[in-house]
């Protein structure tokens, strides 16, 4: 046979299916549950095996679950198995200083007592998440999962996109790229993407404490950056340490003793004697915004759309609303009839998300501008801009439904309610 009879074969002997999810992370396994319980067919392409990504030893890394988040991970069939292993978070105290000083007298405390929903949101281990997600997709009759499998080619002609992965020809109506902030999908499609580097890495970690942390989670502003101290279950929290590039790289060479020396002056003696309880992570900041948030029949979904600063701890709840919008704007479109790759169909998950994805990234970028700043002008605004909003009952409630993700036009799977 020649070339031209095998790529024929390949192509006929390929999977046909609705959907085409490249990337197997939380977006990209979150969107494929999503998508086949409303009755589409999904493949889910993963360039990692699937045994690698459900590796159940805790090595320390943990995400924030706004409330919305928890409804949907309920309606996709996942929370059940997730719950007894999360950590609900029943407060929040944000504060301002400088290492071994203590923090300023101005700070912000939220109570989840506050709103009537209940907790804020629930702190969850990765190594849950991804199990959980991966048992519901093996289970589920909708999804074809290749894993480990890489895409090398993307095309779209006569109503249909088409990849090829490992040799291996996957067709829909639609590819959505879940494939992060160095996305081949949107590369491939020939979407552009605007890059700022902040100069600033995040070390992330498992630190287990002598005391109780009461479900409370800290932010601490200092200079150089934040750092979020965040409960997890028993008495150990996260950490998700900013600092300068260069600083964290010194950090990050240093064993676990020494690490905990140079952490205690910011962590602070509240929590009695702390320790690495895991693995040891850094990842470098951006702000990454693509031009686009679809292409014919593409649609990108989380970092590969839009990755932000962790100051918030917003990144996964973001792509999490994506993967909301999208799953009940395609649902929608299929019970009507229509082309779900269609361009009129794609916008309207494209006009749903721009702005609130575009609000948060310049959110995130001005609050790390203003509090990554030992100014002392800046320090002293933005200490009185803290008191104001703690001593306010109605902003603190809008803050905490913002930060439990029940603001806005919520989709049904943040409402808990099935597509």
């Amino acid at each position: 046979m020649d070339n031209p009879a095998r790529t024929t074969i390949l192509r006929v002997m390929g999977i046909q299916n609705d959907i085409t999810i490249v990337g197997g992370g939380l977006n990209g396994t979150g969107l494929a549950l999503a998508l086949a319980s409303g009755g589409l067919t999904v493949t889910l392409i993963d360039r990692l095996p699937a045994d690698e990504r459900s590796l159940a030893d805790f090595d320390g890394r943990a995400y924030a679950l706004a409330l919305a988040s928890t409804r949907l991970l309920g309606a996709i069939g996942v929370w059940e198995q997730i719950a007894p292993d999360a950590q609900p978070m029943l407060e929040i105290k944000v504060t301002d200083g400088r290492a071994g000083e203590g923090p300023s007298p101005f700070w912000m405390h939220f109570d989840h007592s506050e709103i009537e929903e209940g907790p804020m949101g629930y702190m969850v281990e990765d190594r849950h998440l991804r199990c959980a997600y991966l048992d519901a997709v093996a289970a589920h009759p909708n999804i074809t999962h290749l894993a480990p499998a890489t895409v090398t080619e993307q095309h779209v002609q006569n109503g249909w996109a088409e990849v090829i992965a490992d040799g291996q020809a996957v067709r829909s109506r639609l590819i959505v790229g879940c494939d992060g902030r160095q996305s081949g999908t949107a590369m491939r499609a020939g979407i552009k993407r605007s890059l700022k580097d902040y100069r600033q890495t995040a070390l992330v970690a498992a630190i287990g404490h002598e005391k109780p942390h009461g479900g409370i989670a800290h932010q601490f502003f200092m200079p150089a950056g934040p750092l979020a101290i965040l409960p997890l279950t028993g008495n150990r929290s996260a950490i998700v340490w900013a600092e300068t590039t260069a600083r964290a790289e010194e950090l990050d060479a240093l064993d676990d003793d020494a690490f905990i020396a140079a952490l205690r002056p910011a962590f602070g003696d509240f929590l009695g004697d702390i320790h690495v309880a895991g693995a040891r992570f850094s990842y470098p900041l951006n702000l990454t915004e693509t031009e686009a948030l679809v292409a014919e029949r593409i649609a990108l979904v989380g970092d590969a759309a839009h990755g932000v600063h962790p100051i918030a701890g917003q990144g996964l709840n973001q792509g999490l609303r994506d993967v909301a919008a999208l799953a009940e704007v395609v649902t929608d479109a299929l019970r009507r009839g229509e082309d779900i790759g269609a361009p009129d169909v794609l916008e309207r998950y494209a006009a749903w998300r721009r702005f609130d994805a575009t609000l948060l990234a310049r959110a995130t970028d001005t609050f790390n501008a203003l509090f990554s700043n030992d100014n002392p002008t800046v320090r002293l605004v933005r200490d009185l801009g803290l008191g104001l909003v703690s001593s306010s009952p109605a902003l603190r409630r809008g803050f905490i439904r913002e930060a439990a993700g029940l603001t806005g036009d919520l989709p049904r799977l943040l409402q808990g309610r099935t597509l």
